[in-house]
């Protein structure tokens, strides 16, 4: 178990007012971005039993955690620290599970469960009145906004017809979720305190890809690796190692590598991948048809 031993996360500290706010976001501003090799080596190094390098990963990943959680301040209108917190949350569920051999980038991972927990809580805390409570409208939760969004770039007007249609479920779901989301936003822009000038958006970290982008990418990889997943039982060893070795990692083997492990020539070695190709491309296209 990942644990979070900081001044500046103690559960009484994050809970309170926009003054603690205003002092968790200065303090994560202070933390050290890591490089990808770095983050590599922590994640080994807790997968081999390196408590403190588990901890180190968490905290390098805060700001990560305060940038995903910032996209549902228009859903939780209350104290924004506590989808900062169930978003840590997240972020050490992440730490926990993360395999660094499977060649997935930790941040895209991460933003998977970041988000996962923050919409539980949500779902779970709305008000008087849960968003979800059965899986189809956990489903429609998540897809709704997605899609209006979708449809809006290709210039169609989202209305419920529409959505209904596309996400397989009744206007009358839709009119209902609608109404549930319909609530006023919190501006990022706001100030932290009604005598302070400096606004919330400056103590989070402006690197780096997207919300959206981040989250779109973390669905997408944990989709793909659980289809992969599916397909690896009907691969040989040698469509295996082609697989995991060398398409699937920064640094992959070369074809020299894989023909001299199997004895055989590297033109072999590059027609098996060839196959090995077009037999995945079938498989996503079933399954992913979107992407």
């Amino acid at each position: 178990m990942v644990t979070m031993n900081t001044t500046f996360l103690d559960n009484n500290d994050i809970a309170s007012s926009s003054t603690n706010l205003q002092l968790y976001l200065r303090e994560i501003s202070k933390l050290q971005l890591p490089a990808k090799s770095e983050t590599e080596g922590w994640a080994i190094d807790y997968s081999n039993g390196d408590k403190s390098a588990g901890t180190k990963m968490v905290l390098a990943n805060l700001r990560l955690v305060v940038k995903v959680v910032s996209d549902y301040q228009k859903y939780w209108t209350s104290n924004f620290l506590d989808l900062i917190q169930e978003g840590n949350v997240g972020l050490t569920r992440a730490v926990e599970k993360y395999d660094p051999h499977r060649g997935v980038k930790f941040s895209s991972y991460a933003a998977y469960w970041i988000r996962a927990h923050v919409l539980k809580f949500i779902m779970d805390n709305w008000r008087l009145v849960k968003i979800g409570t059965t899986q189809a409208q956990r489903k429609l939760f998540f897809k709704l906004n997605k899609e209006k969004k979708l449809l809006e770039v290709q210039g169609i007007n989202a209305d419920a017809k529409i959505l209904a249609k596309r996400l397989q479920v009744r206007e009358s779901e839709i009119l209902e979720m609608d109404k549930r989301l319909g609530n006023s936003e919190v501006s990022l822009e706001a100030p932290i305190r009604s005598d302070s000038n400096e606004e919330q958006i400056a103590f989070l970290a402006q690197e780096g890809p997207s919300v959206e982008d981040i989250v779109a990418a973390g669905d997408f990889i944990n989709r793909l690796h659980q289809i992969l997943d599916e397909q690896k039982e009907s691969l040989s060893e040698r469509e295996r190692v082609i697989l995991y070795e060398r398409l699937m990692t920064d640094d992959g083997r070369t074809l020299r590598d894989i023909a001299e492990q199997f004895t055989i020539s590297r033109e072999r070695v590059r027609q098996v991948e060839l196959a090995l190709l077009k037999k995945l491309k079938l498989a996503l296209v079933e399954e992913m048809p979107v992407y």
